[in-house]
């Protein structure tokens, strides 16, 4: 879908980068743990302008948190208290496409990749994989990945939302709420 401004235009695969998730390990060269210097020196060979990070405030019960952007990679990183990588935001119109299990998560129809899900979790042990977060996103358990979902013109794609274990008890809280809201 375009518009005349190029709001809403999406990347098709096959000019996309193709990065791997490894569950709860990180996606693509990102991990887990990383500090936003070395996710700035990891995307440097890659993006043009690898991140913008600034502290934002969180819930009132924190005291703030570090997040940072790779506009040209289409990528959100949400960092702890103590600047720490601990999420992993993927833009569904010009994000990097990621694989798990062969199955490419950004950008797609919400209702495919959550039947996905669904059918992933049949092969798996009862209530060990499939989850609904925040307003009913859909999330895997055994991936670490929560899947929202953005606007493009009139229709809504994936925009994964990645995570490490320890944010699978209360994925929700674990983020800012701007890291589960519709954009």
């Amino acid at each position: 879908m375009f518009d005349r401004w190029g709001v809403w235009d999406v990347l098709p695969d096959s000019v996309r980068r193709r990065w791997l998730l490894e569950p709860f390990e990180g996606v693509g060269p990102l991990r887990f743990g990383m500090r936003p210097e070395e996710v700035t020196a990891e995307l440097g060979g890659v993006a043009r302008h690898p991140q913008h990070y600034t502290r934002a405030a969180l819930s009132p019960d924190r005291y703030g948190t570090v997040k940072g952007e790779c506009w040209g990679l289409g990528l959100t990183f949400y960092y702890g208290l103590e600047e720490r990588l601990r999420g992993i935001s993927v833009d569904a119109l010009k994000g990097p496409q990621i694989y798990a299990d062969g199955a490419a998560l950004v950008g797609r129809t919400p209702s495919e990749l959550e039947q996905w899900i669904v059918d992933r979790a049949g092969i798996r042990e009862p209530f060990s994989e499939l989850f609904y977060a925040n307003l009913g996103q859909p999330g895997s358990r055994s991936l670490g990945v929560v899947i929202g979902v953005q606007r493009s013109g009139d229709r809504l794609l994936t925009r994964p939302v990645f995570l490490p274990a320890d944010a699978l008890d209360a994925p929700v809280s674990f983020l800012p709420a701007e890291a589960w809201a519709t954009h």
